[in-house]
């Protein structure tokens, strides 16, 4: 593997989330307890859980605890946490969501190594490149997620990162479509004008869906076939390194036939 500069490697996370189906309500439990929540994540069946009721306080004691040894309980990520809200959202992994996140970061860490640089995470400037430093893509991945939810989690890394997370992909595995939806999201800013209580104009960034592509699954054929529409998948250079390609350089792309090996690799999981 040839190492790049810290400074010309982007951040990368390929951090994933699963949650409730477009028709079904996420299960939502209230807070009474860090053993009781252990004890309902071992039971759910699924692998997305809303948790309500959860002060500051029993987020941190929830945090420390889940990182002991729990070698007979179900292991859990800490979703998102809306403080004022009381609201904690718990990702449950299995194996076909890990396949959903993991795959497509493998895709983009394979032509980083390709293109001679690390498939480490790093940061594309010293500052990025610091412990803790927001990443530059996320990828989320919703197997019993709603569409909507993974919104909310694209919105989510917008905002809490300070607009510091540059691209937003998501990728939403739909059971009952025979079909998988890949979004990619990104920020436009625009001004906005002065209101009643301020006197200059100010930018602001909303989320933005750049492209869409719909993997479907045909049983029809034989052998199983899966159809990509929107073309490839493609990762703009100046959002992943905050600047523009240099020769030899340009956007990363997914292509159509490894997007189908990808559906196809998901399709055996469940």
């Amino acid at each position: 593997m040839m190492a790049a500069p810290v400074s010309s490697i982007p951040h990368i996370s390929n951090l994933a989330t699963s949650g409730e189906s477009e028709n079904e309500k996420a299960p939502t439990i209230r807070f009474t307890g860090v053993e009781e929540l252990f004890r309902e994540i071992n039971r759910v069946s699924g692998d997305f859980l809303v948790v309500t009721h959860v002060s500051p306080h029993d987020f941190d004691q929830i945090d420390r605890l889940r990182c002991q040894a729990r070698p007979k309980g179900r292991k859990f990520r800490l979703r998102r946490y809306h403080a004022d809200a009381g609201i904690l959202v718990v990702t449950i992994p299995t194996e076909l969501h890990e396949s959903l996140h993991i795959q497509l970061y493998e895709g983009f860490r394979d032509q980083l190594v390709e293109s001679g640089k690390s498939d480490s995470s790093g940061g594309p400037d010293p500052e990025r490149a610091s412990k803790g430093a927001w990443p530059t893509l996320v990828i989320e991945a919703g197997v019993s997620e709603s569409l909507n939810e993974l919104h909310e989690d694209m919105r989510w890394w917008f905002a809490a990162s300070d607009h510091q997370v540059k691209i937003v992909l998501l990728t939403k595995f739909d059971l009952a479509r025979s079909a998988i939806f890949l979004e990619r999201w990104e920020e436009e800013s625009c001004i906005a004008r002065p209101g009643p209580t301020t006197t200059r104009y100010a930018t602001a960034s909303y989320p933005v869906l750049r492209q869409r592509i719909v993997i479907t699954r045909d049983t029809t054929t034989n052998p199983v076939s899966y159809l990509v529409t929107s073309g490839a998948l493609i990762l703009p250079f100046r959002l992943l390194f905050i600047r523009e390609p240099g020769s030899g350089e340009g956007d990363f792309v997914i292509s159509i036939p490894a997007l189908e090996s990808y559906a196809r690799t998901a399709w055996l999981l469940v």
